[in-house]
């Protein structure tokens, strides 16, 4: 989701700068977008300010890991989305399509292959999950986060990009940033700043954990900023009320979740506490931030393989969801208690950023569409 709209930003963004910022000069386009009809996408363009010319929704629904009566189901609202979708592409006459993984994509692309508009895949993660495996036989290029990918693609289909960041993201990754970040969350200079993340839903396993050592960790000098998801919230908030010293709870930040202020959280932060969804390829690196990544256990396999392609390179350290109850707080101690072992693995995670690759996506689906005028 995010790295369409970094992609549609950048689009806009080039198409009207003298000098811009990601690539070289990019024409003026259209811009549509295609949600779920459950309308989860909405409120993040919305919230994005990324301008989309139209704003439509298709059925779709998944095909795996759901039993056969939900199947059924999912694949006809496939058939249906198709139709729909093809309805969208003959009213609208696109150029070309972007597909960024989700079942929402698998109706739009069977549009676009039956009436020949030519699709670019971009690929957030390390390993494509079934969507993107399927959709790779009728995509003509895909864009991989990282040059391990290209072993699931066919030769010359892929192109490396990085991984699409929005600008105030990268904005908030400017060397001069921290002190702003600093204030902007309240937060003391002279103390290490531990950010704890589990996605906009929430990770209630790592939560609970913190919670769990919370204490602990306030006893030290540590300053925390804990964003819980939009699930747990209501639970961490009891909690954070029982706990008995509330000077030390001073220092620690609790939110539902930041939606333009993340590149700013990360800014502040001297270590991170995470998922590994696909947005620490891009994001993590781009702030040369050393994190602790706990890969979700109950899904496909690629937050794990996302997580070892860090930690393979030492800029973070992977951890399993059940060590963790154990392990999560001699690691931070550990780690926080040697700056020389942190700036070390912030330094690998910066040499892997790559903070023009929205520009660089946004290049080849206009080349795409320049290929099918």
């Amino acid at each position: 989701m995010y790295p369409a709209l970094a992609i549609a930003e950048a689009i806009r963004a080039n198409a009207k700068a003298s000098q811009p910022t990601h690539t070289a000069a990019l024409p003026a386009a259209e811009l549509f977008f295609v949600g779920s009809m459950d309308g989860f996408e909405r409120p993040l363009v919305e919230a994005s300010g990324v301008t989309f010319d139209r704003y439509d929704e298709v059925r779709s629904g998944p095909l795996h890991g759901v039993g056969l009566p939900k199947a059924l189901v999912s694949a006809a609202q496939i058939i249906a989305g198709t139709a729909q979708a093809v309805g969208l592409i003959r009213r609208y006459q696109p150029k070309a399509l972007l597909l960024t993984g989700g079942w929402v994509g698998v109706p739009v692309a069977l549009a676009a292959w039956l009436l020949r508009v030519p699709a670019l895949i971009f690929l957030p993660d390390i390993e494509p999950g079934l969507t993107i495996r399927v959709l790779k036989t009728i995509a003509q290029r895909v864009a991989i986060t990282v040059p391990d990918s290209s072993v699931y693609f066919r030769d010359g289909q892929t192109v490396v990009t990085g991984y699409p960041v929005r600008q105030d993201v990268q904005d908030a990754a400017k060397p001069d940033s921290r002190a702003e970040a600093l204030a902007h969350f309240g937060l003391d200079p002279a103390l290490k700043t531990l950010m704890v993340f589990g996605g906009s839903r929430g990770a209630r396993s790592i939560n609970l954990a913190l919670l769990d050592i919370l204490p602990d960790l306030l006893s030290e000098d540590l300053q925390i900023i804990h964003v819980t998801g939009t699930l747990d919230w209501p639970d961490v908030e009891a909690r954070r009320n029982t706990f008995a010293d509330q000077t030390a709870l001073a220092r620690y930040h609790a939110y539902p979740y930041l939606h333009n202020d993340m590149g700013l959280a990360l800014a502040a932060a001297d270590l991170v506490v995470s998922r590994a969804g696909a947005s620490i390829l891009g994001e993590f690196p781009l702030f040369g931030v050393p994190s602790i990544l706990i890969p979700y256990p109950y899904a496909w396999r690629y937050q794990k393989v996302n997580a070892d392609y860090l930690a393979d390179r030492d800029a973070a350290i992977r951890m399993d969801d059940e060590r963790m109850k154990d392990e999560l707080l001699p690691t931070i101690r550990r780690l926080l208690a040697d700056p020389a072992r942190l700036s070390q693995m912030g330094h690998n995670a910066a040499a892997l950023a790559q903070p023009a690759s929205a520009g660089r996506v946004a290049t080849e689906l206009l080349r795409l569409a320049g290929e099918n005028v």
